[in-house]
């Protein structure tokens, strides 16, 4: 079998290389006009997640949910807690969890940022998501979207139940996702647990206006303005 020239071999390597560039230009141009959609859809999907809130019932339980369970939910946890305690006390369990490999500590930079704004998280060991933590929680929070499908997908859970935590944010967006710094600088830690402060807070306003909102509620069930309690409603 006579051998393939040369060029055969540059004309299919240059081939592949162009089909390469192609693909990662078309992956970017997705990926731009994804986040231009998710930043025009913002203030509605900041509206919808708080008003899922403040008009249900005060939730038990809350779950904080990320990939690794090293990072992010478990910052969002503590501040969750700590925000909470004036609110209600110890009566909303606050708990954490991620999709891969328990028992990890979380990186030093992320319990250094912790401690810095008044958190510890040198004790932290991930917990693997699993049934029935996923099931105990009345509200779910993640980090992306792509964490609420899996969600849902595995676990059955509505979609009223389970919130991204970046659609909370009052500032505009990049992209719904809270940013993963794991093994990232410094910065990028600072910049996703400030995220992620604005949001638990924004979480915590909705929360307290739940908590007022049960108080006010007649015996019939019915609030003030004539609403039943614990209506669905559905978000992005």
């Amino acid at each position: 079998m006579a051998p393939r020239p040369a060029s055969s071999f540059k004309s299919e390597r240059r081939t592949r290389v162009g089909a390469g560039i192609a693909g990662r230009v078309l992956q970017g141009v997705a990926r731009t006009v994804r986040r231009a959609q998710e930043r025009l859809a913002h203030p509605l999907r900041r509206r919808a997640a708080v008003r899922r809130v403040s008009r249900h019932a005060p939730p038990q339980v809350v779950l904080m949910v990320c990939h690794g369970n090293i990072c992010r939910s478990p910052y969002a946890a503590a501040l969750l807690r700590r925000s909470l305690a004036p609110v209600v006390g110890d009566r909303i369990r606050v708990a954490s969890a991620g999709f891969v490999r328990p028992g990890r500590p979380c990186p030093g930079v992320a319990v250094e940022v912790a401690a810095a704004r008044g958190l510890e998280l040198s004790m932290h060991r991930s917990q693997l998501l699993a049934g029935p933590e996923v099931f105990a929680a009345d509200l779910i929070l993640v980090m992306d979207p792509t964490q609420r499908r899996a969600i849902r997908a595995i676990f059955g859970r509505s979609s009223n139940d389970v919130l991204v935590l970046g659609d909370f944010d009052p500032e505009p967006i990049v992209t719904r996702e809270i940013r993963d710094p794991v093994e990232q600088p410094k910065e990028v830690f600072e910049l996703s647990y400030s995220q992620i402060e604005r949001c638990v807070g924004e979480l915590v306003r909705a929360v307290s206006l739940s908590v007022q909102r049960a108080a006010s509620l007649t015996p019939s069930g019915r609030d003030p303005d004539g609403e039943r309690s614990g209506r669905q409603e559905q978000t992005a």
